[in-house]
């Protein structure tokens, strides 16, 4: 600040990581976004918890804090499935679990109400205070919870990836203007807002029955799209939680001009003396093509935080960067992923969902197949492979993101092109696919496709790979103890991956329910959410954790663990 000649931040960020300056962190874009637009901006990354002074170190700010609890949900970065307490982190310094307390968002505005009293605006957002803007299940109490905002004492939550929402809210709080019509930002009332608005189910409603937690869902994930949604309004005790539609979508210049800004992809020096960060090892030379994912899993929140509508940046930008990844003096020839939550989503479009947005009665994909709406065209992300990888200073560009294997079977034009071109040129010893599961019960619920794709998918992979002479393989990943799945559907699985992939899985993850998914309201109410007829949730510790052992531990029969 003093190098700068400021005597005050515009706006001050607050995060649970350490502070990386990359497009791949939420904090740094929303910083960056806001120094394009002309504010003063300060970051205060993993304040200590145990004094004031840490949190008070950049003054009070003119405009509003900023406060997320980091990258990772802080309870899914503090605890394991099974609630056991993790050691390590890969967004703090020297990669110990020290940093970062359980409920960070609420922690940090706490820490901010008592240094400085009647402060400015408080604004949650990032992944904890987005999946948790109304009623949610909360895994580690295993009760419902009132919206964030109720017990964070903030005054506004902004939600989603929140660009355009965060910088319009700082223009209207800089000239004085109102701010709550702001799309993407949500806040507390004491009366509702005059409209045509959608009235959720209250809390204390949704605690007295769980069906009506199911409704509460239902009408919360069918107004996550900007084309479509009507603001919310939840009774919570004697005031409401009003949620404004979603912010529109970033365009395609836009995506661009975000991922053009000034990033160093550096550790700040403040955290560099305490030890590496092992997320930059992952993101420092990676490029995020793009935004959004319409798989519709149902464990997933990305449909809830980025939204279902696939958004791109355009081949040159991301060509762009990857000439100024090429030009650094660090850069040893590697692009370490080209890709976003499903790396083989980029460029495909719905006509349907571009004029009227997500479908609230249907999935795109899942267990009974692609919709036909659904316009697969893996052509557009070859030709940008291609030109990736004959930049000058380029020797490798990999694909790490995980694929949808479905999607490429799908493709009958260019798929086989597609996955040939991965296995040839982009694929650095494995490549990521996630069946999840082979019993069709289970896959119906996880909104996943058949598992004979899975087989299937592997005989190309294999057939391919072989042709080019290469010694590379597919990494699957499980599910263990998803709502519906039972110690003997793991039988079956363990059966399965031996018979048809040859493998014992390493990638077995025991289900864990996060808030904003289908899969959390399954595990709280022992209901499918579509039939509200009741499933089979296994709720116990010890036997969730058997559930995965069965895939992963010890062959029943041979007493071995069996070859690869």
């Amino acid at each position: 600040m003093d190098a700068r000649g400021w005597d005050h931040c515009d706006v001050v960020l607050i995060t649970g990581d350490a502070y990386i300056d990359a497009p791949a962190i939420g904090v740094a874009v929303v910083g960056r976004v806001l120094e394009a637009a002309g504010f003063r901006v300060g970051v205060i990354g993993q304040p200590r918890v145990d004094d004031l002074d840490d949190i008070a170190r950049l003054g009070e700010p003119r405009l509003f804090w900023g406060v997320t609890g980091g990258s990772v949900d802080s309870l899914v970065a503090n605890y394991t499935a099974t609630k056991k307490v993790r050691n390590s982190d890969d967004y703090t310094p020297g990669g110990i679990n020290d940093r970062r307390p359980d409920r960070a968002a609420l922690v940090y505005v706490n820490l901010i109400r008592r240094a400085f009293k009647s402060t400015v605006p408080i604004v949650l957002g990032g992944i904890e205070a987005s999946l948790r803007r109304v009623t949610h299940y909360d895994f580690w109490t295993d009760r419902l919870r009132r919206p964030i905002l109720f017990d964070a004492k903030a005054d506004i939550l902004v939600y989603g990836m929140a660009e355009r929402t965060v910088r319009e809210l700082a223009a209207a709080l800089a000239a004085g203007r109102e701010w709550r019509d702001i799309r993407g930002l949500g806040y507390v009332a004491a009366v509702p807002p005059a409209g045509d608005g959608v009235e959720l189910p209250s809390h204390e409603a949704c605690v007295a029955d769980q069906e009506t937690f199911i409704d509460l869902f239902t009408s919360f994930s069918a107004h996550a799209d900007p084309l479509s949604a009507r603001r919310l309004c939840q009774p919570v005790g004697d005031r409401f939680l009003v949620q404004n539609p979603p912010a529109p979508w970033l365009t395609e210049a836009e995506m661009d001009a975000v991922a053009a800004l000034p990033y160093t992809r550096e550790l700040h020096p403040v955290h560099a003396a305490a030890g590496p960060v092992r997320a930059l090892d992952t993101i420092r030379f990676s490029i995020t093509t793009h935004h959004g994912c319409w798989g519709g899993c149902s464990f997933c929140a990305i449909g809830v935080h980025q939204g279902r509508t696939v958004r791109s940046r355009s081949a040159s930008s991301i060509v762009a960067e990857a000439r100024n990844l090429a030009a650094r003096d660090d850069f040893r020839g590697v692009i370490t992923d080209v890709g976003g939550p499903t790396a083989n989503m980029y460029g495909t479009t719905c006509a349907r969902m571009a004029r009227r947005g997500a479908c609230t009665d249907r999935r795109c994909v899942g267990a009974k197949g692609l919709c036909p709406s659904m316009q697969l065209d893996h052509g557009r992300q070859i030709g940008l492979l291609r030109e990736l990888r004959t930049l000058p200073g380029v020797r490798h560009v990999f694909v790490a993101s995980g694929i949808r294997h479905d999607l490429v079977l799908a493709d009958l034009a260019h798929g086989e092109a597609y996955l040939a071109e991965l296995i040839r040129h982009h694929v650095s010893g494995q490549l990521k696919i996630a069946p999840e599961h082979c019993v069709p019960r289970v896959l119906e619920l996880m909104g996943k496709p058949p598992t004979a794709l899975a087989a299937e998918f592997k005989r190309h992979f294999d057939r391919l790979t072989k042709r080019v002479g290469k010694r590379q393989f597919l990494t699957y990943y499980f599910i263990a103890a998803h709502p519906g799945c039972t110690a003997a559907d793991m039988r079956s699985l363990q059966s399965f991956v031996h018979r048809e992939l040859q493998i014992t899985p390493e990638q077995v993850q025991t289900f864990t329910p996060t808030p904003g998914t289908w899969s959390s309201v399954m595990y709280y109410t022992g209901l499918d959410p579509w039939t509200r007829k009741p499933i089979f949730v296994e709720h116990d510790r010890r036997r969730r954790e058997q559930q995965k052992e069965i895939v992963v531990g010890k062959s029943a029969a041979t007493g071995r663990k069996p070859r690869r």
